[in-house]
């Protein structure tokens, strides 16, 4: 069997690292199984999906490496959807219930206080058509149900293992709203079913929602594919995410400088029995990637330890890698460049203002000006290197008497303006004699 799985969001805002999981998982599996990863827009929701939206989507996916193989909108497949749902109303599967949302949450509400359990009564189903069409008159229009046939469902869970939810305990699922549009769970069915999907791979959040499914995917007369319901992602203070969370949008950490690596890393392994740790590449993180690593206690995100794996991933990456990127932020000052300063990063962007110290105008520090002005003499004169700074220092030690902090935070000062960076003995070559001297001297170069 050939796995195609489908990551399925809905174009109504930008992704977050929360609903992105579920892409990354899906994504993984597919790539170790040597299968195809689907790349679905829920768009029925015609007034709040917008194509910005859409593109966003594709954007950071595309960002993040994760390439699909199949793609398709549901808002291109309308007329499908209305080709089940009529063959379900004919089947007295999906029958017309007339209730408002008011009048649902009061019925709600009485259920609860006689502890009963709050499962729609299928008032719908003993509505005569008299009764129906004076509801019609009023002005009310019906929503759709699908009617649950009472019994066990269960699966093994990629995940979870053994689960099992009785018809009983569920409302009959609405397929179809007042207005004719249609909620998630018909046209999920049937898109998974049209497009093969062999596993459906989602958050915990949705356990509830496969008892009902699988009876929709028999309805078709489909096989339901297999189901794995992953641990949830939570804040760093255990609150559910949320779309409205800007910052933690795929483009706002895109936008803040973070590398799309650092953030697939990052959010395929926590939540995982494995270690926070940068991998190399997304084939290595899918020939590691295995459900029974997942936990079943939320992933927590924070966003601080985001960006110290990020700094770590830095650290490791070698020119190559980088150069292209740090050229679209005009900080390609070479590979030496690049050695010397990657240990002091905690995102890629932050080079740029390193390269500017080594090319200057760097507005020196002079506590000392005594000081700096004998250093400067003794400023070697041959081609510089690597160990420069260790022959220069020596001879200013000697000829000062200054040692430790004392000899080396007032050349750094005077040579970055800064009292942290990089080790000079790889910075000094970089921003050479000429600067190094005028520096020295208390000018701006």
């Amino acid at each position: 069997m050939s796995v195609i799985v489908r990551f399925a969001p809905s174009p109504t805002g930008r992704i977050h690292v929360g609903n992105v999981r579920t892409a990354i998982i899906n994504w993984l599996f597919a790539k170790r199984s040597n299968g195809k990863f689907m790349l679905r827009l829920d768009d029925t929701d015609r007034e709040r999906s917008t194509q910005e939206f859409a593109d966003g989507i594709k954007t950071d996916l595309a960002w993040l490496g994760l390439g699909h193989d199949i793609f398709a909108r549901q808002s291109d497949r309308f007329g499908r959807y209305d080709e089940v749902a009529e063959k379900f109303r004919e089947q007295g599967r999906l029958y017309a219930c007339y209730e408002t949302p008011d009048e649902l949450e009061r019925k709600r509400k009485r259920q609860l206080a006689r502890g009963a359990p709050p499962v729609y009564d299928r008032s719908g189903l003993k509505l005569s058509d008299e009764q129906k069409r004076s509801l019609e008159a009023e002005g009310r229009k019906p929503h759709w149900r699908f009617f649950l046939e009472d019994k066990t469902m269960s699966w093994d869970d990629l995940v979870r293992g053994k689960q099992t939810i009785e018809a009983s305990s569920l409302s009959d699922p609405i397929l179809i709203r007042g207005d004719g549009s249609y909620l998630y769970t018909l046209p999920s069915v049937i898109d998974d079913v049209d497009f093969a999907v062999t596993h459906v791979i989602r958050g915990e959040d949705h356990v509830a929602n496969t008892g009902a499914q699988i009876q929709v995917f028999e309805a078709l007369g489909a096989e339901p594919p297999k189901f794995g319901h992953h641990n949830l992602l939570v804040g760093a203070s255990g609150d559910r995410l949320s779309k409205r969370l800007g910052s933690l949008s795929i483009q706002g950490l895109r936008e803040s400088g973070l590398d799309a690596l650092s953030v697939t890393s990052f959010v395929a392994t926590i939540g995982t029995s494995d270690p926070v740790a940068p991998f190399a590449s997304l084939e290595a993180l899918a020939e590691n990637f295995e459900f029974s690593k997942l936990s079943r206690a939320p992933a927590r995100f924070d966003e601080r330890e985001l960006i110290a794996l990020n700094a770590k991933c830095l650290h490791e990456r070698d020119y190559v890698s980088v150069q292209a990127d740090l050229a679209k932020i005009d900080a390609d000052g070479g590979e030496a460049f690049w050695l010397a300063v990657r240990g002091n990063l905690e995102k890629l962007k932050d080079a740029l203002a390193w390269w500017q110290i080594v090319q200057g105008p760097v507005t020196p520090k002079i506590d000392d000006p005594d000081f700096c002005a004998k250093a400067a003499e003794l400023l070697p004169d041959v081609e510089w290197d690597e160990n420069t700074w260790g022959t220069w220092t020596s001879e200013v030690k000697q000829a000062t008497g200054a040692k430790g902090k004392a000899l080396f935070m007032p050349l750094r000062l005077a040579l970055t303006g800064l009292d942290h960076g990089p080790e000079l003995r790889a910075l000094l070559p970089l921003i050479g004699r000429v600067k190094a001297l005028a520096r020295l001297k208390g000018q701006s170069a």
